[in-house]
């Protein structure tokens, strides 16, 4: 039989401890602020946004959201971080992503006060993660680890593979499952567009990490016997409904699951867990940035 993940149920649990933890540090005078800004017109993106900001109001996380017309300079969006920056109060920061064409992405990630970095996307906060001494780790590649430990799947010595090289989910993926550690300490593969024969390292996973963003690229001819599949992967295909889509992920669902021990769902498998980390990371941020000593889950 296999089980599928229940990522609400973990998110939901993880956040009762940052909850508990962010009320330790207002009680210590310390309200952990987190600052979004928004430089685009993009719905998902308005969408995502406001999704974080009820989940701090919900924890005890106080959120300051910043938009910016899309049509001005990129000084428009430096100038507010550099503010959020100087802002003792505000303890993260997190630019939504995509930013307009004429603005460096890469300039925006090295904008940020690495202290106040809750995406973990700051090249020194990438070095420290690579370098196995994480200050934030990466939203959802954290929040598939925190999966993994939920369900009891053993990442040392396991063989994992991880499908995508992307800075947000591939890399720091594959960097969290290889590190000496608790969650990690596994064989550890990358596979993206130039892998050959993709199906003979996929087969070989105890745990597979789909993250290519191709819709229901994985299914059971690509999945060993008793693997853990981790579907990472949003994708919005056309489909028979109200909206006129459906959200599927990475993997081949019903198909994947005739060989997989465990698996994620989309959605409500990987999704819940990455606002989840996201407040945790805030929290710990206001944390490190304060002084007052919290016991994060």
């Amino acid at each position: 039989m296999t089980t599928v993940i229940d990522g609400n149920e973990t998110a939901e649990r993880i956040e009762a401890g940052v909850s508990t933890c962010a009320t330790t540090l207002r009680e210590a005078g310390v309200t952990p602020g987190l600052a979004t800004v928004l430089m685009s017109d993009d719905g998902a993106s308005e969408t995502y946004v406001s999704m974080k900001q009820q989940t701090c109001e919900e924890l005890g996380i106080r959120g300051y959201h910043h938009e910016i017309d899309p049509e001005e300079p990129a000084s428009a969006l430096f100038d507010r971080i550099d503010e959020l920056n100087a802002d003792p109060s505000i303890h993260g920061i997190l630019v939504q992503m995509p930013v307009p064409d004429h603005i460096d992405k890469a300039d925006v990630l090295k904008r940020i006060d690495p202290m106040k970095d809750v995406d973990g996307f700051h090249p020194e906060n990438v070095g420290r993660l690579v370098a196995g001494n994480a200050r934030f780790k990466p939203c959802t590649p954290h929040g598939v680890q925190k999966l993994l430990a939920a369900y009891d799947v053993e990442t040392e010595g396991a063989e994992a593979v991880v499908v995508g090289r992307s800075d947000i989910v591939g890399k720091p993926m594959a960097n969290l499952l290889v590190q000496y550690g608790e969650g990690g300490n596994a064989t550890t593969t990358v596979c993206h567009s130039r892998t050959d024969d993709l199906a003979a390292h996929t087969r070989e996973a105890d745990i597979l990490v789909a993250a290519a963003g191709v819709p229901e690229m994985i299914d059971a001819s690509m999945v060993g016997e008793g693997a853990t599949v981790i579907d990472v992967g949003i994708n919005r295909v056309d489909a028979d409904t109200e909206k006129g889509y459906e959200l599927v992920g990475d993997v081949d669902f019903e198909s994947a699951k005739q060989n997989a021990d465990i698996i994620t769902p989309v959605p409500g498998g990987v999704g819940p867990l990455t606002i989840a980390m996201l407040m945790y990371n805030t929290v710990k941020a206001a944390s490190l940035q304060s002084g007052v000593p919290v016991d994060l889950p």
